[in-house]
């Protein structure tokens, strides 16, 4: 296949292929990350690498992804633009893939917290991080440098959603918090840009996620609804102003995941 993208090295031991698939959800395309041992000076076909979400079941991104020797992949959540080419992968690369679900898994067990992989001459972290989907997971490569692959429990740019009930914002707080007790480190996010350090986005998200709370019990009292029988589309418009029409599925759902975190929605 002619013309097939190449990563881009966005920090060294750290390529980036980002998928042809962009949308509201998406950002910019999924984020497909190829980690190899930073002392390389480039990576070559022939570097040993550990993949994170071989995204989409596009063919161009699988290709490209394959020109590369991929040892491992580790998948960080369920949803399609990030599983939907691990066959194809497999197929194409004999690589064993890793998730926290057994049904992701290819040749290999799945995820245990906080387990230390090594593969392709570098060590990834496993650190479970529920509430985007409750098989979230993010990796911490490990070295004299750490960086911090958050697949869509923190995005590049915005907020990611929670998929009520499957996510539920319980779990993510922790999951939040969790991250920020670990060191300071660059992000690197499944959508949208890249950060430098961890620390100020993650507060970013918890500061956002407390205004949200704030707002939706300023809208519960709005509206007289103290009980169970608040409805999210009554909330919609008083929490989620001048929202796009495309989003107002995510929004919903991310509001029964703030009523259920406020007892009124179990």
């Amino acid at each position: 296949m002619a013309h097939l993208p190449l990563p881009t090295i966005i920090a060294p031991g750290v390529g980036l292929l980002r998928a042809e698939n962009p949308s509201e959800m998406t950002l910019d395309g999924t984020n497909s990350y190829l980690l190899f041992d930073p002392t390389c000076t480039e990576l070559t076909a022939r570097t040993p690498a550990v993949l994170i979400d071989p995204g989409p079941d596009l063919e161009a991104h699988l290709h490209a992804l394959a020109a590369f020797d991929i040892q491992l992949v580790l998948i960080t959540h369920r949803h399609a633009d990030h599983t939907g080419g691990i066959d194809t992968l497999h197929r194409l690369t004999g690589a064993p893939v890793r998730a926290r679900l057994e049904e992701h898994c290819r040749e290999a067990e799945i995820f245990e917290d906080l387990e230390v992989i090594e593969a392709a001459g570098i060590e990834v972290q496993v650190v479970f991080t529920p509430g985007h989907t409750s098989d979230s997971v993010c990796f911490i490569r490990r070295g004299e440098t750490s960086h911090l692959f958050t697949g869509d429990t923190v995005l590049g740019r915005g907020t990611t959603i929670l998929e009520h009930p499957d996510g539920t914002l319980a779990d993510y707080l922790a999951s939040l918090q969790r991250l920020l007790a670990m060191p300071d480190m660059a992000l690197h996010p499944a959508h949208g840009e890249q950060h430098e350090v961890s620390h100020p986005l993650l507060q970013n998200y918890l500061a956002h996620r407390e205004s949200r709370l704030d707002q939706v019990r300023a809208a519960l009292d709005k509206l007289g609804k103290a009980g169970a029988d608040v409805e999210p589309a009554q909330l919609l418009e008083l929490v989620y102003p001048d929202l796009d029409a495309r989003l107002v599925g995510a929004a919903s759902r991310s509001l029964e995941a703030q009523l259920h975190y406020l007892g009124l929605n179990p």
